[in-house]
């Protein structure tokens, strides 16, 4: 990666690829390109809250995130931490922008307001968010979302579904498996919502129709990802797929989280 980086003004890499449900190693990458010069930028859209992203020790120029996803709220806001080095590179910059020009941001904000018309609704809902995670701690939180994602990885075993994402805890945020031969994963979402009300998710692009994605980040407890495997498990069985065992899935996500001692979490 260093020999690719040499030469380049900045380096955007995706902390959490939730289409896939891999978590990257953002601190080696860092540690890569710091040799080069060049700057971090890095897309923890999915990742931030939800796994441990260390930006000033780290040595991450810019990190961008979003309100919809380990962060508990709708979606419509956006979020930028920004490093000296960022600040001056930004401020050389020549590209013309307006709406998204971080130096109108700032000024507004140092004065208690808003350079556009703010979503408060929503500003609220991040503030009780926020608030939760604090009370909580967000070392409890990663360690949770890592449970949970154990516990989803052994129920898609169970079931005897290949995995999509890596079976290790890179794959904390999101766990991707393969639907079997012969089985629509797009029919299997329809199915899941329609008639059983779990909103899971399908694959995207090359993998549309492939593979279903659970996710295990933000709002998420034990109870939720139990309903989804067994959902699943249904749904799969209604399309002509049988488990090895009735309520398999399920089964083996519980007696994860029982061996982990995460009752009531």
């Amino acid at each position: 990666m260093a020999d690719r980086a040499q030469g380049c003004a900045a380096v955007y890499v995706t902390h959490s690829e939730t289409s896939t449900g891999v978590v990257h190693d953002v601190r080696a990458i860092a540690d890569a390109v710091r040799p080069t010069g060049a700057a971090l930028v890095v897309d923890a859209v999915s990742s931030l809250g939800g796994v441990e992203l260390q930006t000033a020790d780290w040595g991450i120029d810019v990190v961008v995130s979003g309100s919809q996803k380990a962060l508990m709220t709708p979606p419509g806001l956006a979020f930028a931490s920004v490093s000296e080095r960022g600040w001056s590179m930004a401020d050389r910059a020549t590209l013309p922008r307006f709406a998204l020009d971080w130096r109108t941001a700032r000024d507004a904000q140092a004065g208690g307001s808003t350079a556009f018309t703010p979503p408060i609704t929503l500003v609220a809902g991040l503030n009780a968010a926020l608030a939760m995670i604090e009370a909580e701690g967000v070392e409890t939180i990663w360690a949770r979302n890592r449970d949970l994602a154990r516990a989803t990885r052994a129920g898609g075993r169970a079931l005897v579904l290949d995995l999509f994402s890596p079976d290790d805890d890179s794959s904390a945020m999101v766990t991707a498996v393969l639907m079997p031969e012969g089985i629509d994963g797009q029919e299997a979402y329809r199915l899941l919502r329609d008639r059983h009300g779990v909103v899971l998710a399908g694959g995207q692009g090359r993998l549309r129709g492939r593979i279903i994605r659970i996710g295990h980040m933000g709002y998420m407890n034990q109870f939720d990802i139990v309903t989804a495997l067994a959902a699943l498990e249904l749904t799969l069985g209604e399309l002509g797929y049988r488990a090895p065992a009735p309520g398999a899935g399920a089964a083996a996500a519980v007696e994860a989280f029982a061996q982990v001692g995460a009752a009531g979490v």
